[in-house]
C-alpha cells in the first residue's frame, strides 16, 4: 500500500508510471515511512542499550560469583539472579533489537511483493494488495537507466547476453551495502563505547561481527531482486545518518565521542550536567563546586572508622584510660617480693 501511495504521488508531479526512476523513488519512499516509524523504537533501544552499560557491573559481580560453578543449580541461580537485575533495572538484552526485529518482516515482505512481480506480471494478474495487474505490469516493464529491470536478480542478469550494465549495476550497489554496513558498525565500537565496554567478551564478539556480518549482504545481494537490493542499500543509508547523530548528539558517557562532544560545547562556553541537559559552562563549574563541597562536608560528618586492635591491647588501653595501670619496677628497686 504505501509502495503503490508513493507511485501514485510521483506519478501525480509528473514522472512516467513506467520509469525505473519512478519505482526506485517509491522504494525509497517506503524506506523513510518504514524507518520514520521506528523512530521510536530506536530511541527505546538507545535507552535499553544505555541501562545495559550502567547494570554491567553488577553483572560482572554475578559472573564473578559463580565462576567456575558448571552444576545445574549454579546455572539456574545464575539465570535467576541474572533476569532480576534486567527486572531491576527495566530492560533486557533483546530491547536492544527491537527496530531489527520489527522491520525485518518488512523487508521479507517486500522481497515476496518484487520476487511475485515477474509471475504476476507474465500470468496477467495483480501482486499482492493494491498492487493491480496495470500497475504490476509497469513494475515489470520499467528499467532503470534504460537496461536494468527492477525485478532482476544479480544470477539471471549474469547469464543474459545484454546483462552487462545489471551485473555492473548490482554489484556496486553491493559494494556500497557493505561498506555502508561496515562504516556504521565502526563508527559505534570506535567512538561510542565506553572504556569499561571495551575490556568485556562482547566488545571481542563486536570487532568479530564488524567483518562478518557485512559479508551477508554479498550472498543477499546475488539473489535478491533489484528493487530489493535498493531498499536495503537506501535502509543503511538512513541507519548511518541516524547513527552519525546520535553518536555525535547523544554519545555513550565516558565514550571518545563523548569527550569529543564535551569539547565542542566548551568551546562554546556551555556543558552538559548530570542530567543530560545543556547548560552555560559558568553554572556547569559552579555546580560541579556545589558537588564538591557537599561531598567533602558528607565526608568531614561521617564516623570515623576506629582500626581494629587485638584483646590484649584492648585491655591495656582500657587499664591505662581507668588510671589502675601498675607501673613496672625499676631495675634499680629491690625484690621484695619474697620478703615476709
Amino acid at each position: 500500500m504505501v509502495l503503490v501511495a508513493w507511485h501514485q504521488v510521483l506519478t501525480f508531479f509528473g514522472m512516467p508510471p513506467a520509469a525505473g526512476l519512478t519505482w526506485v523513488f517509491s522504494i525509497v519512499g517506503l524506506v523513510i515511512v518504514v524507518r520514520a516509524a521506528l523512530i521510536p523504537l530506536f530511541v527505546r533501544q538507545i535507552k535499553s542499550q544505555r541501562k545495559m552499560m550502567e547494570l554491567a557491573p553488577e553483572m560482572k559481580k554475578i559472573q564473578a560469583k559463580y565462576k567456575g560453578k558448571t552444576d545445574q543449580l549454579s546455572r539456574e541461580a545464575m539465570s535467576r539472579e541474572t533476569m532480576a537485575l534486567y527486572k531491576k533495572h527495566g530492560t533486557t538484552p533483546l530491547s536492544s533489537c527491537l527496530p531489527l526485529l520489527v522491520q525485518m518482516p518488512i523487508f521479507f515482505s517486500l522481497y515476496s511483493v518484487l520476487s511475485d512481480v515477474k509471475k504476476h506480471a507474465e500470468d496477467g494478474v495483480g501482486g499482492v494488495g493494491l498492487l493491480s495487474p496495470e500497475l504490476t505490469q509497469e513494475f515489470y516493464d520499467a528499467k532503470l537507466f534504460g537496461t536494468t529491470s527492477m525485478h532482476t536478480t544479480l544470477v539471471e542478469a549474469w547469464g543474459q547476453p545484454d546483462g552487462t550494465g545489471t551485473v555492473i549495476l548490482l554489484i556496486t550497489l553491493v559494494i556500497l551495502m557493505i561498506a555502508s554496513q561496515f562504516f556504521t558498525q565502526l563508527q559505534i565500537i570506535s567512538k561510542n563505547l565506553s572504556p569499561e565496554a571495551k575490556t568485556g567478551q562482547a566488545y571481542q564478539m563486536q570487532r568479530i561481527m564488524l567483518f562478518i556480518l557485512p559479508l551477508g549482504f554479498v550472498f543477499s545481494g546475488v539473489f535478491f531482486p533489484l528493487g530489493v537490493v535498493i531498499y536495503w542499500f537506501t535502509s543503511n543509508i538512513w541507519t548511518m545518518v541516524q547513527q552519525f547523530i546520535v553518536i555525535r548528539e547523544m554519545p555513550t558517557p565516558g565514550s571518545d565521542a563523548a569527550k569529543a562532544r564535551e569539547e565542542r560545547l566548551a568551546r562554546k562556553g556551555k556543558a552538559v550536567d548530570a542530567k543530560g541537559k545543556i547548560i552555560p559552562l559558568e553554572k556547569y563549574q559552579a555546580e560541579q563546586q556545589r558537588l564538591l563541597e557537599e561531598a567533602e562536608r558528607a565526608r568531614a560528618a561521617a564516623p570515623k572508622r576506629q582500626q581494629p586492635v587485638s584483646k590484649q591491647r584492648a585491655k591495656k588501653q582500657g587499664t591505662r584510660s581507668n588510671g589502675t595501670a601498675t607501673p613496672k619496677p625499676s631495675p634499680d628497686s629491690p625484690d621484695t617480693s619474697n620478703k615476709s
